[in-house]
């Protein structure tokens, strides 16, 4: 690793761990395999359990910035759920590869995951936005060279992104907040 790389690394871990104080705080090293490891070389997924800010897990990458910062600007991203699971872990890996990859990722982009979010969820896409859950507090992260924005990734369904195809980020976003939807149910009804 280089020394840039590792400086922020540690500036990711560190700004995630002093923003979740009292809560415990794992990072889980994600090798992506010999096919993909060159996109995200060093990634690891700091795993925040419940405490004091929230009663729900957290999935924090901490790579991507190392690999995509542009003029020493770049993104990582979250991802909340009510559970510890693997599958999160494996699922922020595949949020780094394909921001990594051939798709850079950025605020109100989506991907699509290709099977539910869990087992038996109607959510089969994740959305890029801003981490209304954690606040501008966690969203920005300083660095040694740069800065570091993560953003939320949050579970949603084909229909939500057709709607927001159609009518814009802004009115899904409405829609959420009017049918006052509860992020980490992966079995919360569409509001499309």
């Amino acid at each position: 690793m280089s020394e840039a790389r590792l400086l922020a690394a540690k500036a990711v871990e560190s700004h995630v761990r002093a923003f979740f104080m009292g809560h415990s705080v794992e990072a889980v090293d994600f090798d992506l395999g010999p096919e993909r490891r060159e996109s995200v070389p060093d990634l690891r997924v700091l795993v925040v359990g419940p405490g004091p800010r929230s009663d729900s897990w957290a999935y924090v990458t901490a790579g991507c910035w190392a690999s995509m910062n542009k003029h020493g600007h770049g993104l990582e991203f979250v991802m909340t759920a009510g559970t510890r699971d693997k599958r999160f872990i494996e699922l922020m890996a595949m949020i780094a590869f394909y921001h990594c990859g051939r798709h850079q990722l950025d605020l109100r982009h989506s991907m699509p995951i290709g099977e539910p979010w869990v087992p038996g969820s109607t959510c089969d896409h994740l959305l890029i936005s801003l981490p209304y859950l954690h606040g501008p507090d966690l969203e920005h992260c300083p660095l040694p060279e740069g800065h570091v924005r993560i953003l939320w990734t949050l579970p949603v369904t084909t229909a939500e992104i057709e709607f927001r195809r159609r009518h814009g980020h802004e009115a899904l976003e409405q829609l959420f907040d009017k049918a006052e939807i509860i992020p980490t149910d992966p079995f919360r009804e569409s509001v499309a």
